[in-house]
């Protein structure tokens, strides 16, 4: 596996995320190991694991948003 590859799945891992949050992040972690272990290793690999990372974190920013609001109604439109 090349270390760009090894270095962006660091990225995904979720146990320290608190459980409503782990419950999305998981499934992106998943398949990006399953991407690693069944793709080349070559830049599309490394292009898809890129943009599975900015849909994770997309993913669960989405699900904080009720809680942020929740906590500071104030400070959303």
């Amino acid at each position: 596996m090349q270390e760009q590859t090894t270095e962006l799945l660091l990225f995904f891992t979720y146990e320290h995320l608190d459980d409503h949050l782990q419950a999305v992040s998981k499934p992106y972690c998943d398949l990006a190991h399953q991407s690693a272990e069944l793709l080349p290793a070559n830049t599309q690999l490394v292009a898809c694991l890129q943009h599975l990372l900015e849909a994770k974190d997309a993913a669960v920013r989405a699900a904080l948003i009720p809680r942020l609001t929740e906590q500071n109604p104030e400070t959303m439109p």
